[in-house]
């Protein structure tokens, strides 16, 4: 059992997401200590990328105000490194294929397992061209995130008997970004994975809500929010920490009632 499934084993899991350096990097390591203390399982960390063509208009804007407060990969493995003394859920990174390949794809895998990333999602990456990355994932022991969405009709069984970590479902068309209900039959977009693997399934896109959290975790293992603690971080700015782990523990209970 890797540490990824163990995160999903204690129950349904509440994964949020954080775009890294936004407000700043001692924010960010901040929110994630709050976070895994009250109830994440796992948490996504967003590594900026000047066009992240699958985030919606508050991860795009975080981006960009990490980026123009001099956020560097680098800096991002540090905080990492730095935080992996007090936090012990898995952590996996969510960024574009540019980022790895600019840094380096050896050196950025490398690095990854050196810090204890667990888990690698590249949302512009297709099913099909995973192959560039996957050998490297492998070698150094970092599982490459499958994403399914409601776009992927036939694919969908291919994606599920390949996954590995777990299996991101996308539940809306679109890119990220709250919404206020969620129309996608994802139960039918379930019942093929399900036929497929065994390996974990979070629901993400959209979530926001305890409600939502409930009715999302029924169908799945886990359930992934992004926008909605961005905002926070938005919002709250270096106060944010303390409201995002209010957050958590309201949306992870909700979810493991689900």
């Amino acid at each position: 059992m890797t540490d990824i499934h163990a995160a999903f084993a204690r129950g349904k899991a509440f994964i949020p997401f954080l775009t890294c350096g936004d407000p700043d990097l001692e924010t960010t390591a901040a929110a994630v200590k709050e976070a895994a203390a009250n109830g994440a399982a796992l948490i996504e960390l967003g590594i900026p990328f000047s066009d992240p063509t699958a985030e919606g208009p508050v991860i795009q804007g975080a981006n960009l105000r990490a980026l123009r407060g001099g956020v560097t990969t680098d800096k991002i493995f540090a905080m990492v490194r730095g935080l992996r003394g007090e936090v012990d859920i898995p952590l996996v990174f969510m960024t574009y294929a540019n980022v790895v390949f600019s840094y380096g794809a050896r050196r950025f895998l490398e690095t990854c397992r050196e810090v204890g990333i667990s888990g690698l999602i590249l949302p512009d990456v297709p099913f099909e061209e995973r192959e560039d990355f996957l050998p490297l994932c492998r070698q150094y022991g970092v599982a490459l995130i499958s994403m399914v969405a409601p776009t992927s009709r036939e694919r969908i069984a291919a994606i599920a008997r390949e996954a590995e970590g777990f299996l991101y479902i996308v539940s809306s068309l679109g890119v990220t970004g709250v919404r206020s209900q969620i129309t996608t039959d994802l139960g039918s977009i379930m019942a093929v994975v399900r036929q497929h693997t065994d390996i974990p399934c979070a629901i993400g896109f959209g979530i926001s809500t305890p409600e939502q959290a409930g009715e999302m975790a029924a169908l799945s293992d886990g359930v992934i929010v992004g926008s909605a603690i961005v905002r926070l971080l938005e919002q709250y700015g270096k106060d944010a920490p303390a409201h995002i782990g209010a957050y958590t523990a309201q949306m992870s209970a909700a979810a493991r009632q689900g």
